[in-house]
């Protein structure tokens, strides 16, 4: 008996460490930079076999299968930068991106037209609010365009 309340109590010491130091399960709550692209290559993929109309209504879906833990998706009109879907703050559907700059004064929504109408693909790096802590965070964006419109995905930077 002794010894299952001493396993007990180390078990429940660790358990309270790992809750209190921040580390347990909240690393699998963000996505990697490589299910980011993941994401928006299907996307690509669901929006040339379903089109505009059909994709862009899923894409802004917030219960949709574009959206991951900390992932989702948004798209922009290649041309003029107008967020065509953002699941997240749909307020931001029909506003453009293109003088976007972040608090570091980076120009990020110019970088994220010009890196998908010059490259076709490619990761815009920048700083954001993360939907998790809440707080800023260093986040790599990777986009692609599609027809005339580029998606869109990033993952947060930890």
């Amino acid at each position: 008996m002794a010894k299952i309340l001493g396993v007990s109590r180390v078990f429940f010491a660790v358990f309270f460490l790992m809750m209190w130091s921040g580390l347990g399960m909240a690393a699998e709550s963000y996505g990697t930079r490589e299910e980011a692209q993941a994401m928006v290559e299907r996307a690509a993929a669901f929006l040339k076999a379903n089109g505009r109309e059909v994709a862009l209504a899923e894409f802004g879906n917030p219960k949709g299968q574009f959206i991951d833990r900390d992932l989702y998706l948004v798209t922009y009109d290649a041309a003029t930068g107008v967020r065509l879907s953002h699941p997240i703050n749909p307020k931001l559907v029909g506003k453009s991106t293109a003088d976007m700059k972040d608090l570091d004064g980076k120009p990020y929504g110019q970088e994220i037209l010009t890196t998908a109408n010059t490259m076709g693909s490619g990761w815009v790096d920048f700083k954001f609010s993360d939907p998790i802590t809440k707080k800023l965070g260093d986040k790599s964006f990777f986009v692609m365009k599609v027809d005339n419109i580029i998606i869109g995905c990033g993952a947060y930077k930890h």
